[in-house]
């Protein structure tokens, strides 16, 4: 049976008919642990020399923006990283420098640590991050994870964290603004309420439900609601859902679209996986990724790897999967050049393709632990809902 969470973030099909071993996962910090592999050529272009400082980053606690925010008031210096790590977990990923010159020595706190491995000609970018590899004990299972034998028969969903977890509402806000609606996408921002979120910000929410409660209640939003603070502040000055929507950062503004089009690929796939599509063989006509990740048509012999479209105003029909997108943009009454915002062209979004499958790799378990690779832009989570299949995600970890 597939959970109420799953359906609201698009996902209405189970890849694969293992029954699951249920559990939780990340009940310890120590049970779920991502490390951060590059190519071998950026390796190779770590050197001692001078350039762009690179270092290792190792937390727990915190996720990745945060962490770097944190090195930014403390050290002074911007660094970047190839890819975001939440907080639950103990992560290790790489951070460069922007900028030549200014360089920190090793430092930690109690939630990171920063470590200098050495400098590159070019700064690192997310290309050169291959995959993640994740260690994860599942608690409270039974003791049939050894018998899940398929990895690679996995649909390549984008996972919870993507939506919210639990405040399922990115997509809502970046549909809100798609149509701009403006005034919609706010209200979700303040008061959009889950019954997985804390009882405090549930109270908070429903209080800001009645616009005129926005200022009598500012000093009661805690600080770590801080869009939800710059919202109202816009609304409180100016009274400009437009301008408010404006103040939030570029980045989120551009997560929220993001978010909308990771529901529309979620539900895409899943139509065409329930309507009998082989999502894990391309075929002639079909559009793929090659082995570097460049997008191409199908060429039998090649090892390729099926895309499907991520929808944006260059949205491409010729595929064997326009008839279940059509159908589910009618139904969302949402059109492709929609995502072309005249007024807020930033965050407007071309598209593209996504691959079908899950690409994994080093996989093996043992006891309650298991391990494997991902490629860049899979979820950990969605292979593991097809492991443990849980009864309810947020309950489960996820």
């Amino acid at each position: 049976m597939i959970p109420n969470l799953d359906y609201e973030i698009g996902i209405t099909v189970y890849s694969t008919e293992f029954n699951g071993i249920g559990g939780k996962i990340r009940v310890e910090p120590e049970d779920f642990q991502v490390t951060e592999l590059i190519s071998q050529r950026a390796q190779n272009s770590i050197n001692d020399q001078e350039g762009y400082a690179v270092y290792k980053l190792k937390k727990k606690k915190i996720d990745t923006n945060h962490a770097l925010s944190d090195v930014f008031r403390k050290k002074g210096i911007r660094l970047k990283a190839l890819g975001l790590k939440d907080a639950s977990a103990i992560t290790e990923q790489f951070v460069c420098s922007g900028k030549k010159g200014k360089i920190i020595e090793n430092f930690s706190t109690d939630k990171y640590s920063l470590e200098k491995i050495g400098f590159v000609k070019k700064p690192l970018s997310k290309k050169d991050m291959v995959s993640n590899h994740f260690k994860i004990k599942i608690s409270d299972c039974s003791n049939d994870l050894s018998s899940f034998t398929q990895y690679n028969k996995i649909l390549n969903f984008y996972g919870y964290q993507r939506f919210g977890s639990k405040r399922p509402v990115t997509h809502l806000i970046g549909k809100a603004i798609l149509q701009k609606d403006f005034k919609k996408a706010v209200e979700l921002i303040l008061s959009f309420t889950s019954p997985y979120d804390s009882k405090e910000n549930t109270e908070i929410r429903e209080k800001l439900f009645d616009k005129e409660n926005y200022e009598k209640y500012f000093d009661q939003v805690p600080y770590q609601m801080d869009i939800e603070r710059i919202v109202l502040k816009e609304i409180i000055e100016h009274d400009d859902v437009f301008r408010a929507i404006r103040s939030i950062p570029i980045s989120l503004r551009r997560f929220y679209i993001q978010a909308y089009q990771s529901f529309l690929f979620n539900r895409s796939l899943s139509s065409a996986f329930s309507d009998g599509e082989n999502l894990f063989e391309a075929q002639p006509g079909d559009v793929c990724f090659d082995f570097h990740g460049i997008i191409g048509k199908y060429v039998k012999g090649l090892d390729q790897w099926l895309a499907l479209p991520f929808i944006g105003y260059s949205y491409y029909k010729k595929t064997r999967f326009d008839y279940q997108i059509s159908k589910i943009l009618e139904q969302e009454e949402i059109a492709p050049k929609d995502f072309f915002i005249k007024e807020m062209q930033e965050v407007s979004s071309e598209g593209g393709f996504r691959q079908t499958a899950i690409h994994c790799s080093d996989n093996s378990s043992y006891d309650t632990t298991v391990e494997f690779s991902l490629s860049r832009g899979s979820f950990a989570t969605i292979l593991l809902r097809e492991i443990m299949k849980p009864k309810d995600p947020i309950i489960a970890g996820f």
